[in-house]
């Protein structure tokens, strides 16, 4: 701030002189400009899933030269604190990354005008601050292409859905596979069952184990690290007999030969444009993650070359509106 005050009475002082200056401030001093930006995660940043995600991100943004911190294994009751002990800090742009702190997110941020923030929603919420920028995680719609994975992966017809807790957007993810099984033709079946934790590995494998006994043998997986419990589950069973798919980040190491797939996201490019039109003016917008926007489909290499086209053509059908997937929270079973 000081240097900042200096610069400026110099500037002054040679306007006055009638001297010409062709980079008021300095041209290699941007430090009044520097972005100040904060993130909130809600698990540990070491967990090479979403969280993880969330930090490379925010890295990256440092890489384009924001000055950054962030806090880990926020629980909710605490997010109001952080939020403003971080705009207490001075920093003007603040990411909650999780659909869960939206809420806190939208209050402090109706507290604080001059701040940015963005939080994360499924679906577009009402209400949005001026000053909040809303990242839509789309699941329903990325799901849709696993859903037409399983559907023509599964030799029982049988398929499972395994998530954590059973919140709105797990039943949106439901909705949208079970979409996908009837718009296949093939009348495949869905049982779905949630853990009650995204990371428990202990109760992941006996669900898993539980639903390859009811002959599901392709498992659609929406957990943390709980997924390795359900990897323990179906490598039990020879490679091609029960086949798994994850979510966020590529699990294939922990069964390569029950690996079908993933729902792949990336928040490097949605923050990155976010912050881009922060700085260009627009405190306030909606950013839908979608295939070539934050969100991808991979499909493990032993999944049979039919299935992975029948994939990519659902894919395909999303991205030039052909198939409509629809938005349902619901609660389901």
């Amino acid at each position: 701030m000081l240097k900042l005050k200096r610069t400026q009475i110099i500037a002054a002082v040679m306007l006055s002189m009638g001297l010409i200056l062709s980079a008021c401030g300095g041209s290699g001093d941007s430090g009044s400009d520097k972005q100040k930006i904060a993130a909130i995660f809600s698990g540990p940043t070491t967990d090479a899933d979403y969280n993880g995600l969330g930090l490379l991100a925010l890295q990256d943004l440092e890489k384009n030269g924001a000055e950054i911190a962030y806090s880990e294994s926020v629980p909710v009751p605490d997010i109001e604190r952080v939020l403003r002990e971080y705009v207490a800090d001075g920093y003007n742009i603040i990411w909650t990354h999780g659909s869960q702190f939206y809420e806190a997110t939208a209050k402090v941020a109706k507290e604080n005008p001059d701040v940015n923030f963005v939080g994360e929603f499924d679906g577009e919420p009402e209400g949005q601050p001026d000053n909040v920028w809303v990242i839509d995680r789309n699941f329903h719609t990325v799901f849709y292409p696993i859903g037409t994975l399983a559907a023509n992966l599964t030799k029982t017809g049988k398929v499972g859905y395994l998530g954590g807790l059973s919140l709105p957007f797990s039943f949106s993810e439901v909705h949208s596979v079970r979409q996908a099984l009837a718009d296949s033709g093939k009348g495949t079946a869905l049982q779905a069952v949630w853990t009650g934790d995204f990371n428990d590995t202990v109760k992941a494998q006996q669900l898993a184990t539980e639903l390859l006994n009811k002959d599901n043998d392709v498992i659609i997986t929406s957990l943390n690290l709980g997924v390795i419990g359900a990897f323990k589950a179906v490598t039990k069973k020879p490679a091609g007999e029960a086949w798994l798919t994850v979510k966020y980040t590529d699990k294939s190491k922990n069964g390569k030969g029950h690996y079908a797939g993933t729902a792949l996201y990336d928040f490097v490019g949605p923050m990155n444009e976010i912050v881009d039109k922060i700085a260009d003016g627009e405190s306030k917008g909606y950013f839908v993650i979608t295939f070539g926007s934050g969100a991808s489909v991979e499909v493990g290499d032993d999944v049979p070359a039919e299935v992975k086209d029948a994939v990519q053509a659902s894919v395909d059908g999303i991205l030039d509106g052909s198939i409509k997937v629809k938005l349902d929270q619901s609660e389901t079973k």
